[in-house]
């Protein structure tokens, strides 16, 4: 009879435990928090994890349209201004020197270490590959390993080229080497001089017809731009050059930790993420696809893009529209780098947070933890004390309060400096700036304290 007892018994404990864990799986998450305690886990649904799988699907398709999709833009970059031919060179059925993997990287081009199969990492490790070569890109484009660049082969031959998101939005960690590492999406590529490469291209006639000046003209402005810079704004409006003499384009801007903020472009309310990608993806990546935009019609503003309808873009075959959702959920899910340990002075930083959101006033903008309004986050020039140039060549002629992401990082994520061209070398420099502005008379150990603080965001 003992035998049945402890089965009786072992079956109730086992029948106990099994309760007290399906209801402590179904408790509503609000017991844990009332209780002060850490909050219970929700009750997960067959619904809720169908969300989950598609949100996951979705990042992974948006990855690849990031990193591999050229929207068709190739029928641009290859077809019309021949890119691929300068590329190539004379030697491997193009024209002139070619680019070589040397001069490629000098142009802040980058390599993606881990598209290349072992033996050929062996081959570059054990200095075998000639770097000096254009023969060498052309293998690396037909490896897919050049960061936002898709060339296109026949028997063997560069035919096309096509440049993807990741151009100017992706960098490498340099695990391998200077310029060839594994991919950092969202990282600007503050290297990248996008406009000495546009400008190998043998025929920019297409650009210099729609700005009605010479080819000549049309490469001397692009290659002022210098790296990690590009003018978003220059086939819209012509506008090359600010007043001063400068040129007017601006820094490739951060796309990481961009969940929450509104107006995603350095200026005005061009709007968020998921126009600035339709707007790129069209009219200035010039790919396959439709776009609307009546804010382009203004001919006093935008005389370029009024004349030639470049708000009101129609293509039979859309190759944009279909993957902007995906693209966007991306983009969206890429989170910024933390400052690592070392990176700041914690002690400081600490008294800096509270220079940051009392006597500086930081936070009254840049509220965290977005650091920039939750809500409309633009302001006009006579606001922070700039010049309202770059402000002039947007729809409402403001300035977006930039979210303060991995200020800790100036080799690359910040290279070049701070504000929408640099002009502010320093966070010190920044800080200098609004503390004349706006009178603040913060002392030489505040400033210090808040750099501390903005280095640790």
């Amino acid at each position: 009879m003992s035998r049945p007892r402890q089965g009786l018994a072992l079956s109730a404990i086992l029948c106990a435990v099994a309760l007290a864990s399906f209801v402590a799986a179904n408790a509503p998450a609000e017991v844990g928090a009332q209780d002060g305690g850490a909050p219970a886990l929700e009750p997960v649904s067959a619904h809720d994890r169908q969300v989950e799988r598609d949100a996951l699907e979705a990042i992974a398709r948006g990855r690849t349209t990031f990193r591999r999709d050229t929207f068709g833009d190739e029928a641009f970059w290859g077809d019309t201004i021949r890119l691929h031919e300068a590329i190539a060179g004379a030697a491997n059925g193009g024209i002139g020197p070619g680019l070589s993997p040397a001069s490629a990287l000098a142009l802040g081009l980058k390599v993606d270490i881990q598209a290349l199969p072992r033996s050929l990492r062996r081959q570059l490790a054990a200095g075998a590959v000639d770097l000096d070569d254009p023969a060498s890109t052309l293998v690396l484009l037909q490896r897919n390993a050049v960061v936002g660049v898709k060339g296109f082969f026949s028997g063997g031959t560069l035919t096309s080229v096509g440049i993807q998101c990741a151009l100017c939005h992706s960098t490498v960690n340099d695990s391998f080497a200077p310029g060839i590492g594994a991919r950092l999406d969202g990282w600007a590529n503050r290297d990248l001089d996008v406009g000495a490469i546009v400008a190998l291209a043998p025929d920019l006639s297409v650009v210099a017809d729609l700005l009605g000046v010479s080819q000549d003209t049309v490469r001397q402005v692009l290659r002022s731009w210098g790296p990690g810079k590009f003018d978003a704004e220059l086939l819209l409006d012509g506008k090359a050059f600010r007043p001063d003499g400068k040129p007017a384009a601006t820094l490739n801007p951060p796309a990481f930790g961009l969940a929450g903020v509104n107006n995603h472009t350095w200026t005005g309310s061009w709007g968020t993420v998921s126009y600035w990608n339709a707007y790129v993806a069209n009219l200035e990546m010039h790919g396959q696809g439709n776009f609307y935009d009546p804010r382009l019609d203004d001919a006093a503003k935008y005389p370029v893009a009024a004349r030639t309808r470049q708000g009101h873009k129609q293509t039979h075959d859309d190759r944009i529209t279909a993957k902007l959702p995906a693209l966007h959920f991306y983009q969206l899910s890429l989170p910024a780098p933390a400052a690592p340990a070392g990176s700041f002075d914690r002690a400081a930083a600490q008294a800096g947070k509270a220079v940051f959101e009392g006597k500086a006033r930081c936070a009254t903008c840049h509220v965290p933890p977005l650091f920039t309004e939750p809500g409309w986050n633009l302001h006009t020039p006579e606001e922070i004390g700039i010049d309202d140039f770059q402000a002039s060549r947007s729809p409402d002629g403001r300035y977006r309060t930039a979210p303060l992401r991995a200020l800790w990082n100036t080799d690359k994520i910040h290279k070049g400096g701070f504000y929408h061209d640099g002009r502010f070398a320093t966070l010190g420099a920044v800080i200098d700036h609004y503390n004349a502005h706006f009178r603040l008379n913060l002392s030489g150990a505040e400033k210090g304290d808040l750099i501390e603080y903005l280095k640790s965001l």
